[in-house]
C-alpha cells in the first residue's frame, strides 16, 4: 500500500488540469498581409497570453490579392488551406480581422469538410455589408479603384476583380444588390429562393460569437455592421440594430439562434477602425482562445513560483521594448 503523503501527490496530480488550447487563425483585412509587424505581433502577443498556437493565414500575396480575388475565391483557398492543416483536425478558432471577417465566416458557412471552428472572435467585420468602399489612398491602383468603383458595383467585371464589391450594399438599390452581389447575399443567407440550412446550421453550431466593434471607426460605414447592425432596406435615414433587421428576426444565418443562447457578445472598444489595445485585446480576445472545459478543477498550482517567474520576466521584456500595455496594434487601413 502506498504511503499517504505518495497518495497525496498522486491525487493532486491527477486533479492538476491537463488543458489544452485549440490552436486558432487570423485572417487579415484589405491592404494588409501576414508577414506584416502588426498582424505578425497580434499573432503573437495572442499566442502568448492563451497558450494556443497561431496562425496567420495568407491567401494569394496578401495586400494586392485581398484588393482583386473575388471573395468566393479567397475562401475556397482558405478552406483548402485549413483541411490541409493537420494541428487544426481537432477543431480551432478564427480571429478575423475587417474583411478577413469575410472569409472567416465563408470558411464555416460554404467550406465542405472542414475541421469544426469552435469560436469567431470577430474585429470591425463588414457583417451586414457597406455602404462605401473603404478608403484607399492616393496610389495608383486606389485611384483606379476609385474610377472604377463610379462605374457599376455590381456589374460581373467589378464583382470580379474587386473584393469589397462582394459585401457593398446599397440600401436603396436592394434589387440590383441581391442579384449582382456574388458573395454576400449568400453569406447573410438573403436570397428568398436560394436560402440554405446548411449555412445557418453551421453558423448557429459557433460556441461564441464575438464583435468586437470600433466606436471611432470611420472606415466601416456604418460602424454598426460590426454588430450586423445596418440600414433598413429603401432608406438611409435610420440605422437598425442587428435584432431589428431582417436577418436577426427571420433568423436567416442563426444569429438570433445565438443570441438567445447567450453565445453572441456585443463589445464596444475606443479607437478607430482596428485600432485595439493590448488590455482590450487580453480582456475580450484572449478568454475566448483558452480552453475552458477543464478550468473548474484549477488549483492553486497553476500559480506556481516558475510561473510567476516566466510572467514577471515576461513583463520586463515588454517593459525593455518600450511596450505599453494600451499602445493600438493594429493602425493599418482596411
Amino acid at each position: 500500500m502506498a504511503p499517504p503523503l505518495t497518495l497525496s501527490i498522486i491525487f493532486a496530480f491527477c486533479l492538476i488540469p491537463l488543458s489544452y488550447s485549440l490552436p486558432f487563425i487570423v485572417l487579415h483585412g484589405i491592404s494588409d498581409k501576414c508577414t506584416n509587424r502588426g498582424v505578425t505581433q497580434f499573432t503573437e502577443l495572442l499566442s502568448s497570453w492563451s497558450g494556443s498556437q497561431g496562425y496567420c493565414i495568407e491567401i494569394g500575396d496578401g495586400a494586392w490579392d485581398s484588393w482583386t480575388m473575388p471573395l468566393f475565391q479567397q475562401t475556397a483557398i482558405a478552406c483548402e488551406k485549413v483541411k490541409n492543416m493537420s494541428q487544426l483536425s481537432d477543431g480551432y478558432n478564427i480571429v478575423g480581422l475587417s474583411q478577413g471577417n469575410m472569409i472567416g465566416r465563408g470558411i464555416i458557412e460554404f467550406c465542405e469538410g472542414g475541421p469544426p471552428v469552435k469560436n469567431l472572435i470577430s474585429l470591425a467585420g463588414p457583417h451586414a455589408g457597406i455602404a462605401a468602399i473603404p478608403l484607399c489612398g492616393f496610389l495608383p491602383i486606389c485611384i483606379l479603384l476609385d474610377a472604377l468603383v463610379k462605374l457599376e458595383i455590381y456589374s460581373d467585371f467589378l464583382q470580379d476583380h474587386l473584393a469589397p464589391s462582394g459585401y457593398y450594399k446599397i440600401p436603396t438599390d436592394i434589387p440590383d444588390y441581391l442579384k449582382g452581389c456574388k458573395f454576400l447575399p449568400k453569406l447573410n443567407n438573403e436570397i428568398v429562393n436560394e436560402r440554405n440550412s446548411t449555412y445557418k446550421e453551421r453558423f448557429a453550431s459557433l460556441e461564441n460569437l464575438v464583435l468586437i466593434m470600433f466606436e471611432q471607426d470611420s472606415v466601416l460605414v456604418p460602424k454598426e455592421t460590426s454588430w450586423f447592425g445596418y440600414y433598413p432596406d429603401g432608406s438611409f435615414d435610420t440605422l437598425l440594430p442587428a435584432q431589428q433587421t431582417q436577418l436577426y428576426t427571420e433568423d436567416w444565418i442563426g444569429l438570433k439562434t445565438l443570441d438567445e443562447a447567450g453565445k453572441v457578445k456585443f463589445i464596444n472598444v475606443t479607437g478607430s477602425h482596428l485600432e485595439i489595445s493590448r488590455s482590450d485585446m487580453k480582456k475580450y480576445i484572449v478568454p475566448y482562445l483558452k480552453d475552458q472545459s477543464l478550468m473548474a478543477m484549477q488549483l492553486m498550482t497553476t500559480k506556481s513560483s516558475s510561473h510567476k517567474w516566466v510572467s514577471s520576466m515576461w513583463n520586463f521584456l515588454m517593459n525593455m521594448g518600450r511596450f505599453s500595455e494600451d499602445q493600438p496594434l493594429l493602425s493599418v487601413v482596411y
